[in-house]
């Protein structure tokens, strides 16, 4: 499960929106138990609207501030311009990573269609997608 706020979660969809007539693309940083804590943009350097690419500097700088502040690199977010939120054969040939949350977002409907996938080895499975403005108190030391 993958669990974001409303303000990420359309902070995603804000940076898809610019990004046309390209794909837009970014990196989620948060825990091990999948919360986001922070939406990272990037240029889609690929400047495709079929494919996208992190730009290199960012993925950098986003794995090295994860390390610094104790987070984890939780996984990409890229938009459809066109085609349904479900990763395409190239997108599942790209990914890096089989604990990563693939977050695909649909701009061919609206509003924009948010769902996020597991990919390993090849196969996709579709993971729930939690939608989460509760705060919590601090915790009593």
């Amino acid at each position: 499960m993958l669990t974001l706020t409303s303000a990420q979660r359309d902070a995603v969809v804000a940076t898809c929106i610019r990004a046309l007539p390209d794909e837009g693309c970014g990196l989620l940083l948060g825990t091990l138990e999948g919360v986001v804590a922070e939406v990272v943009v990037s240029e889609n350097v690929a400047a495709s609207a079929k494919v996208y690419e992190i730009d290199p500097k960012v993925l950098l700088r986003t794995f090295r501030r994860a390390d610094d502040q104790g987070l984890e690199v939780l996984g990409v977010f890229h938009s459809h311009t066109h085609s349904p939120a479900y990763p395409s054969p190239t997108d599942i040939r790209q990914a890096p990573d089989p604990r990563w949350h693939y977050v695909v977002i649909s701009l061919a409907v609206m509003p924009a269609d948010v769902r996020s996938f597991a990919v390993i080895d090849g196969h996709v499975t579709e993971e729930d997608v939690r939608v989460n403005d509760v705060t919590r108190p601090p915790a009593d030391d």
